[in-house]
This record gives structure tokens, sequence and C-alpha cells, in this order.
């Protein structure tokens, strides 16, 4: 009896358990890759080489570890190109949730970009954001929302409005920076970008209502790209929570408008309100409520996090400033104390190269998510029905065959355009953001008033980096800054 179960230990141990871990290690594979390893055999393709990590899990937990612990996101990529060559560029894994195909090279991310049939444009919490939000919805509803959109705040009549708009609001927060002497840029970059969305795009001057706002936002951007658990102290049941009490603040604006038609502003959800179809009916309330927090949630967290870079790269390249203030300089003899106009904006050229070059050393949206509608095959790949794709572009940004020295700050790099397909802060394809130019103008506006008034510097230039939810210097860009 004593050898016969001694016998049972011994094939648990050196059998069960490492059958059972093997399985465990294995599960995400097994489950979503070995069916398609059966019908490849019929043709159609192979999937990407890859791993997909543990039940559920999938490979969240080294994504956290290379974004978060270590702090080395390229390392990811790195890891894996490192493990299964770098002829494809395209891997298969499992993250937020879903079974997932990572795609890398400039021309595989403009085929998905570009191929509206083939994959379904779909952020990672699309439920967070609006189902029925501009970035979810397809064919007219997308086409008549972003046609407007894009009159709102994109087009160079819209621009140069907003242009005079936005100042106001600049200038002072300029000011009060200097009176405080040091401040955390990110923190004061959020309360001036939030102001002048939360004005232009609902109408919200308040400084209470803004910075509730502002504190439900963020909860709502740090649960979009968690893993999708909803379930009470997870980042995702807040980001809920948070969503649900911003809808209900524009929810209330917009019903006060109703009840008070002399009430009416020229914004955007103004805009949105009075908006009809071919048929001449409006926007669902919830159409208009989804649009309005998809477009602060996009134009808020993206222009912010750029400003605070600008401060970071100007502070840390002093050459750039001067060359700043010999393009600008000039302009604010000529003003003479009047705001800059879209139009002066539009002369500044190396200010243009500045802007692009923040954007792409930033990398504010590390990668871009899709959804394959169907079974699609590309260059003997298969991308499954249903799987995530996850266009990599910060391994484009940063790759030195398409960017040359890709980590120096190096605005003259934009003397040449970029080569197609490989400058995608704004995605690509029919999906690239509407607001794309609003962003940037708002970023050169700080650009000018900040060179021609104001000196700063890094309180902690050699400051760490954090990655998630989004890449910025861990003491958020704190500085010394003083008027001229």
């Amino acid at each position: 009896m004593i050898e016969m179960a001694t016998g049972l230990w011994v094939a648990l141990v050196f059998g069960v358990v490492p059958l059972a871990g093997c399985l465990f290690w294995n599960w995400n594979d097994i489950r979503y890759a070995l069916p398609h390893y059966h019908r490849s055999s019929e043709g159609g393709g192979m999937l990407p080489p890859g791993y997909m990590g543990i039940p559920f899990l999938g490979e969240m937990l080294a994504f956290i570890w290379y974004f978060k612990i270590v702090r080395r996101p390229n390392d990811y990529i790195t890891s894996k190109l490192r493990r299964y060559g770098s002829d494809g560029g395209l891997y298969r894994t499992h993250l937020f949730g879903s079974p997932s195909i990572i795609v890398c090279p400039p021309s595989a991310i403009k085929f998905v970009l570009q191929s509206d049939s083939n994959f379904l444009p779909e952020w990672p919490a699309p439920e967070l954001v609006g189902v029925n939000a501009l970035v979810s919805v397809e064919g007219d509803s997308h086409a008549r929302v972003r046609n407007f959109v894009l009159r709102c705040i994109n087009k160079p009549d819209a621009l140069r409005r907003i242009a005079l708009m936005v100042q106001p609001r600049v200038t002072a927060s300029l000011k009060s920076w200097a009176q405080k002497g040091r401040i955390l840029v990110h923190k004061e970059a959020k309360k001036v970008t939030f102001g002048n969305i939360g004005k232009f795009f609902a109408g919200f001057e308040s400084d209470p209502v803004l910075d509730t706002l502002d504190e439900l936002f963020k909860g709502l951007m740090n649960g979009i790209r968690s893993q999708p658990i909803n379930f009470p102290g997870t980042a995702y049941h807040h980001a809920f929570e948070c969503r649900n009490k911003a809808m209900a603040i524009f929810r209330q604006e917009m019903e006060k408008r109703r009840e008070n038609a002399s009430d009416a502003r020229d914004d955007l959800m103004e805009g949105l309100m009075q908006m009809k179809d071919e048929q001449g009916k409006h926007l669902s309330d919830v159409e208009i409520l989804d649009n309005i927090v998809s477009l602060v949630l996009a134009g808020y967290a993206s222009t912010s996090l750029a400003i605070m870079w600008t401060l970071y790269y100007l502070g840390k390249y002093p050459d750039v400033v001067e060359k700043l203030q010999e393009e600008h300089v000039p302009i604010s003899k000529r003003l003479n104390g009047e705001s800059i106009t879209y139009d002066d904006v539009s002369t500044c050229k190396y200010s243009s190269k500045v802007v692009e070059e923040v954007l792409r050393m930033a990398n504010i949206s590390a990668f871009i998510f899709r959804t394959a509608r169907k079974d699609v095959e590309y260059k003997g790949y298969k991308i499954p029905k249903g799987w995530k794709v996850l266009c990599w572009i910060r391994y484009t940004h940063e790759n030195p065959e398409i960017f040359e020295d890709p980590t120096d700050f190096n605005p003259e790099r934009w003397n040449k355009p970029a080569k197609p397909g490989t400058f995608l802060v704004f995605g690509g394809g029919s999906r690239i953001c509407p607001g794309n130019m609003l962003a940037r103008l708002q970023v050169s506006i700080i650009i000018h008033h900040l060179v021609v008034g104001y000196r700063w510097k890094l309180v902690n230039p050699d400051a760490g980096m954090a990655y998630l939810p989004y890449p910025k210097p861990v003491d958020d860009v704190e500085i010394d800054i003083t008027k001229i």
C-alpha cells in the first residue's frame, strides 16, 4: 500500500502537475490558435507567430510588466522581434480581454487602417467611449457626424474663430503660472485645455463644473485601457461610474437649453442638437451625449498631453526655443498685444516642425485598435474574424529604419515630409482624427505666448517616465517659470 501511494504521488508530481501547468500556460493558444492550425491546412494562411498567454489575462501581465513596472514599453515588441523574427511583423497575442494580432510594419498598418470593409474601427472599451459616438458608428451615421465635426473644429473658418476664443484662457493661465513660480505642467495644461474644450464643446465656463468634469474624465481615461473587469474596485468599473456622472452633467445642460430656447449657444453641443439626417430626423439624446463625451475625451487628453510634452522638450532644447523666438518675436511686435491669429500661426513653418516632432516623440497613443470583420489574409498570415488588431504605431515612430536617430528631438527632420504611412499620431484612413488641426493649433498658440513672454526650466530634467494610461514624466513636468 505504501509503495502504491508513493507511486501515485510520483505520478502526480511528475505527470499530472506538469501537464496541468503546461495546459494553464498555453491555454489561450490551445483555445484560440489551435483551431486555426487545422483550418490553415485547407488554405487561407497561418496565424502569425506569438504567444497568447494564460487563461483570461492572456499577456496583460507581460504588457503591464513592460509598460508599468520596468517602464520600457518598446521592450514588449522587441522581445517578440527577438523571439519570432521581424520578417512579417505580425504577432498573435491576447490583450485587453481579447485574442489579438499585433501589427508593426507601416505597410501592414496602412492595409488595416484603409480596409474598412475588412476591419471595424473600435476602441478597447467602446461601451466607455460610447457605442453611438463618432469613433464607434459606421456608414451614413459616421459620415454625417464626422462631416459636421470637421466643419465645427477642423476647417480654416472654424480654426480662425477657435484661435481667438482659446487665447484669453491661455494668456491668463500663463500669467498665473508665472505668479506661482513653480508648477506641474500636466496638471495646469489639463485645466487650460479642459476649460477651452468645455467652453467650445458644451458651453461650460464655471470652474467648479469644469473641475468636476476634469476629475470624471480622468477616471474615465484610466479605465479605457485597463482589463475589462466590471467589478467594484477595478479601474474599469470606476470608469463606468465616472462616465455616468459626466453624462448626467451634459444631459442636464442639454435639457436646460431645451427648456429655454434663448439659452442656445454657438458650440458643438448646440450643433449636434440641431443636426438632422436626410429624412429630417434629429440625433437621439444618447447619440448627442455619446458624441460629446467621446469628443471631449479625445480632445482633452491628447491636447493637454501634447502641451505638457511641448514644455518638456523645449525645456531640454534651448536652441529650439531660440529658433522659435526668431520666428515669433516679430509677429508679437506687429500684433502689439493683440491675439495671434490662425493665419499668423499658419506662416510659422518652424513651429509646425516643432509640433510634429513633439507629437512623434510623445507617442500619446501607443497603438490603434481595430476588429476583424471576417477572416482576412495578409501576406500569407491569417487574421481571424472577431480578433482585435493592434496597430503598434509606437514601433513605427521609434524605428531607426524609418526615422533617423528616432530618440533625438530634431524638428529639422521635418524639412522633408514623413514617408506615407509612417506618421500616425492621428491615425489613418477614413478614421483619421477629425480634430487633428485643432490639436496642432492649440499647441502652436501656447508655443507663441510662451517663447515671446516667458522663461522656464525643468526642475527634474532626468525624471523617469510612466507609460500607463499614457506616457508622461513621473513628475508631471515640474518647472520653474517666470515672465520675461
